[in-house]
């Protein structure tokens, strides 16, 4: 599916300006029908190092009531974490109904980060994507809307980013040891996405590819998926799940 991907989409300042400023106002009029309904939403981002998931999370929330939403930041298990089942620490994580919640990474950290760097044995992310693909059903069949989003950019592309975060004292912050080492591992890195894709995309839960290499189009492509989504699932929530 990557190879298929278009990276060349772009969409000039203007009219960025302009799609940015409309999605925002949509997304935040979807959250007074969000909470009256009773729904739950929760948005999943996944996608290479530096391919853009702050700054495009950034530009979902800034036209937010910050009390309708929370942000996750998910980095590696703790101790006590590891203890329990992997998917425990993303249930405890879930929005109630009314509200949304962005994840910056996700459970599929175990089909991808586990799996390459063997923190995961073999038949545990093997039976990860039959476990994951379980937990997604259970929460669209109640009153979840769940998108997932990978955010896609080119080994190239990466390469520009990382040395331009390097070489600028305000970005610096941001690029690490672990960044390059992940980049070393691109191509198992890209096997590992391609199976994610291929065994957790159902009709239901599907991933949304967002070409990243443009930073305007990437933000306000993203924006519509998310509007499009809530809106279509706000279509079908049975009467009785009205909010009174």
């Amino acid at each position: 599916m990557l190879e298929s991907v278009d990276l060349s989409l772009s969409i000039d300042k203007q009219q960025y300006k302009k799609e940015l400023k409309e999605t925002q106002l949509q997304l935040l009029q979807l959250q007074r029908p969000i909470y009256d309904q009773q729904l739950g939403v929760i948005i999943v981002f996944e996608g290479w190092d530096a391919s853009g998931k702050g700054g495009v999370i950034k530009r979902i929330t800034s036209g937010l009531d910050p009390r309708g939403f929370e942000v996750h930041a998910i980095g590696a298990p703790s101790t006590n974490e590891k203890r329990h089942h992997y998917l425990k620490r993303f249930w405890n994580k879930l929005p109630p109904y009314g509200k949304i919640a962005i994840f910056d990474r996700s459970w599929y950290g175990r089909v991808l980060v586990e799996r390459v760097e063997n923190f995961a044995s073999g038949q545990e992310w093997n039976r990860a994507y039959g476990e994951i693909t379980q937990f997604e059903q259970l929460l669209s069949q109640d009153r979840y809307v769940l998108i997932k989003i990978w955010m896609h950019i080119s080994k190239e592309e990466q390469l520009r980013r990382f040395q331009e975060r390097q070489s600028d004292p305000l970005k610096k912050w941001k690029i690490t040891d672990e960044d390059w080492r992940n980049r070393s591992k691109w191509n198992m890195y890209e096997e590992a996405v391609e199976d994610m894709f291929h065994y957790t995309s159902p009709p239901e839960c599907k991933w949304h590819i967002v070409e990243g290499e443009n930073k305007h189009f990437a933000r306000v492509k993203t924006n519509r998926i998310i509007i499009q989504a809530i809106e279509k699932r706000l279509q079908h929530v049975p009467s009785h799940q009205i909010h009174k």
